[in-house]
C-alpha cells in the first residue's frame, strides 16, 4: 500500500515537471487585476473626457466636442502597453523568485500564439478605423483579444481560456448591443479581468 501511495507521488511529481516544461506558469494574478484596473480607468477617460458613445452599426454619436478618433485609438494603445508591460515585468519578477528564467520556450510559445491573434485583429479594426465604423471597435476588440487568450490558454494556465471564452461572448453580445457595448466592454476588460487575478493569486500565488 505504501509503494503505492509513493508510485503516485512519483507520477504526480513528473507530471508536475512535465506541465512546467511545456507551460508558462509564472503569469502573476496581480498583472490581472492591474489591467483591470487600467482598462475601467481607460473606459471612464473614453467617455469622460473623450466623449465616445457608440451608437450603431456604421455611425456613432459623440458626446464631446471636436471628438478626433485618433484620441480613442491612442487610448487604447496605453492600456494595451500598460497592461502588457505591467504583465511582463511582474511575471518575470514571479519567475525570478521561482528559480526560473523569464524567457524561455514556453513563454516563447505563450507570446507567438497569442499574438497572431491580436495582430489579426489589430489589423481588422484599422480596416473598420478607416471605413469610419467605429462603434465596432468595442465588439471586435473582445472578440479577438478573447480568441488570444483561448489560443494562449493551451500554453500556460487552463484557466485562461474560460477567460478567453467570456470575452469571446462577451464581444459577440456587444455586435447586438452596440448601445451597451460600453458597459460589456468594461465587464471583459476591467470586471473579468480583476477576478481572474484575483483567482490567480490565491489559488497559485499563496
Amino acid at each position: 500500500m505504501k509503494n503505492n501511495q509513493n508510485y503516485s507521488q512519483d507520477i504526480a511529481h513528473i507530471r508536475s515537471i512535465m506541465e512546467q516544461s511545456t507551460r508558462f506558469m509564472s503569469l502573476s494574478g496581480w498583472a490581472g487585476i492591474m489591467a483591470g484596473i487600467y482598462a475601467l480607468l481607460g473606459i471612464w477617460f473614453a467617455n469622460k473626457w473623450l466623449g465616445y458613445e457608440p451608437g450603431g452599426f456604421g455611425f456613432d454619436r459623440w458626446v464631446g466636442i471636436d471628438f478626433k478618433p485618433a484620441s480613442l485609438i491612442g487610448l487604447g494603445l496605453a492600456v494595451l502597453i500598460l497592461s502588457m508591460g505591467t504583465a511582463i515585468y511582474l511575471s518575470s519578477q514571479k519567475a525570478l523568485k521561482e528559480g526560473k528564467k523569464p524567457w524561455n520556450s514556453a513563454s516563447r510559445r505563450l507570446l507567438m500564439n497569442t499574438a497572431v491573434p491580436l495582430v489579426a485583429g489589430g489589423i481588422t479594426m484599422l480596416a473598420f478605423i478607416s471605413q469610419q465604423m467605429y462603434s465596432t471597435l468595442i465588439p471586435l476588440s473582445l472578440i479577438f483579444y478573447g480568441l488570444s487568450l483561448y489560443h494562449g490558454g493551451r500554453d500556460s494556465y487552463k484557466e485562461i481560456r474560460i477567460l478567453g471564452i467570456f470575452e469571446i461572448m462577451l464581444g459577440l453580445m456587444s455586435l447586438f448591443l452596440i448601445e451597451y457595448s460600453m458597459f460589456l466592454w468594461a465587464l471583459g476588460f476591467g470586471f473579468l479581468h480583476i477576478v481572474y487575478g484575483i483567482y490567480l493569486h490565491y489559488k497559485y500565488e499563496r
